[in-house]
Order: C-alpha cells, then structure tokens, then sequence
C-alpha cells in the first residue's frame, strides 16, 4: 500500500472527481475507462473517485491516500517442485483425460459438475483451473509483472479463453459453439514461443531444437482442449436456458495485455 498525504491528478481526466453515490460507468474510451463504485465504509474514508489506471495497477484514490491494486499471479509460482521448461514455457501437471507429454493429476471423488473447479487446496487443483478463476479480473489489465514460470502459463492461457470466446456468438447455441471454440482447440497451426506470430517474443524464450518445439507443441495443444472443454462448461450452464452467459461473452473484446493471439 502506497500512501500520499496530497493526491494531485496529473490528468484532466483523473482530475475529475465523482462522489461514490454518483459513480456510474461512463462511455468507455478504452479497455479501462470506466469508473467503479466500492463499499468504503469499513475504512471510515471520504472516497473520491475509483478507476482502474492504465498502467500494470488498478488505482484506488480516497482523500489523503492513495492505492494500488496490482494483476493476480500464479498461486504455482510458490510450487516447490519446479516444473520442466521448454525455453521457459513451463510444462506444468494438468487434470485432463488429452493425449500429451502433461503429467496427470487426479479427478475429484467424488465427481465435481463441469463447471466447477476443486478447492486450490486440492490435488486436482491445476493451472487451467487458475485460468478460469482469474481471466475476468486479469483481462482488464495492459501490463502484467511474471514472478514466476507458471505466471508465463498463465498468461497464455487467458489469451486462448479470449480467442475462444470470440468464437462464441450471443445467439449460439451449445452444439454451434461448440463446434467452433472445439475447431480453434484442436487446430495444430497455431503458434509457440519463437514464432513471428507469438505475441509477446520478448517475454518468452524459444525452443532449443525441433524436438523441443514438437513437445511444446503438444502440451500446448493439451491446455487448448483441456482449456475448451471446460470453458464451454461454464459459458453454457448445464440446466440453463441454453444461451451463452453474458458474463463471460462481455469479456469478449478485452485483451489482456492488450495482446491477441
């Protein structure tokens, strides 16, 4: 927590301010501009104004104090048992019944719902589980701090939710969207670490040689199904009224990182 006991916008735009009981969301002028209203009272503060900044940090300003609220990293950083890495992409357990050089870790007993993941305490607790859990709070961010080779997983991993996701059309039905998220998730031309299209070059290292890249291919082909299936688990609801939910497809154009794949 960062505290200033004089808070100077240095923006038009922050200079603005909105007593809570007027915030409302605005006319969005980017990925981040919107205002948000939170419940103070605990803190016997006067609140100014919330708004997610554009930087690797969501900004919370009172009067007299200011905060900043960073991205979520990987829980697997902490891992002490460092996974295998492919350049530094690591090749991390997965609960999945795909084909592929992941270790596998345990299903719940008993059986969870699709659409529900086990407790993080649990040994059926994966990355791709984090995945799911983050991808809304962590799309609204540009930037993002690695601490740690999982983090690298779990970046990719929120990039393919939101290429999935533009696959998913509001009027869909669970049997068309599926065939289209199943048709990204099983494409193999897709990129790695090295490639001219792989989005962030710069933060990952390529494969050694061709073996290495064909075993990365293949993990990463893994977390691609695995990840699909259980999107689509959580998009269509079982026992809902058969549309996609709206709020998974209102993430539909945020980018984390402002990046794509």
């Amino acid at each position: 927590m960062c505290c200033a006991t004089n808070f100077n916008p240095t923006t038009e735009s922050e200079a603005e301010v909105h007593p809570v009981d007027a915030v409302k969301p605005q006319e969005p002028q980017g990925p981040f501009e919107e205002w948000h209203a939170v419940d103070v009272s605990q803190l016997h503060l006067r609140p100014i104004f919330i708004k997610p900044s554009l930087t690797s940090t969501r900004q919370i300003a009172w009067s007299g104090l200011f905060f900043k609220m960073p991205a979520y990293n990987s829980m697997f950083n902490a891992d002490p048992n460092v996974p295998r890495t492919i350049g530094n992409f690591p090749l991390l357990p997965l609960r999945t019944k795909t084909r592929g050089p992941a270790y596998t870790l345990p299903f719940p007993n008993p059986p969870l719902p699709a659409n529900e993941s086990p407790d993080p305490d649990s040994e059926s607790y994966d990355i791709l589980d984090e995945v799911l859990a983050l991808f809304r709070a962590n799309t609204f961010f540009r930037n993002f701090e690695l601490q740690g080779p999982a983090d690298r997983l779990l970046v990719y991993g929120i990039w393919f939710v939101s290429d999935c996701l533009t696959k998913i059309k509001p009027s869909a039905g669970v049997r068309d969207a599926s065939k289209d998220v199943m048709n990204v998730a099983l494409d193999t031309n897709f990129a790695i670490p090295g490639d001219p299209a792989w989005p962030l070059n710069q933060m990952y290292e390529p494969p050694r040689d061709r073996q290495d890249a064909e075993q990365l291919r293949q993990y990463m082909s893994q977390v691609r199904q695995e990840l699909a299936v259980r999107l689509l688990a959580r998009v269509y609801e079982e026992g809902g009224d058969g549309k996609p939910s709206k709020w998974w497809l209102s993430f539909t154009k945020r980018k984390f990182m402002g990046k794509a794949l």
